[in-house]
């Protein structure tokens, strides 16, 4: 059964820009090392009537926006070989201080898939 690592960040809307060449690269890699999928989007219509918003539940502050993410793999334990080999890869070193997000904030899990429709 497939395995998704899934993310949730807030992102201040002035970094997005920045965030879509660090996700671009992480992109790239995190498929040469075998996942069957990465996906990053960025948040449109966050305010649903009816809902609990996500800018709610994260506590977003004036001028951010939401990143929702999935990285999508074989099973839980082609994610954790895929996973080990990306952090080992020196073109994905950074400084957390040097992110364009506070990385404390970010919500992170991995989830097997329920419905694969």
């Amino acid at each position: 059964m497939r395995y998704v690592d899934g993310f949730v960040i807030p992102l201040p809307k002035k970094n997005v820009q920045a965030y879509r060449r660090i996700a671009l690269k992480a992109g790239k890699i995190w498929r040469e090392y075998g996942a069957l999928e990465f996906r990053e989007c960025v948040g449109d219509d966050l305010a649903v009537k009816g809902m609990v918003p996500f800018s709610r539940r994260i506590k977003l502050k004036p001028g951010e926006t939401v990143v929702f993410s999935w990285i999508v793999f074989k099973s839980r334990a082609h994610r954790d070989r895929v996973n080990a080999k990306v952090m080992k890869d020196p073109r994905l070193a950074m400084d957390p201080k040097s992110m364009p997000f506070d990385v404390k904030r970010m919500l992170y899990g991995g989830f097997k898939v329920l419905v694969d429709a």
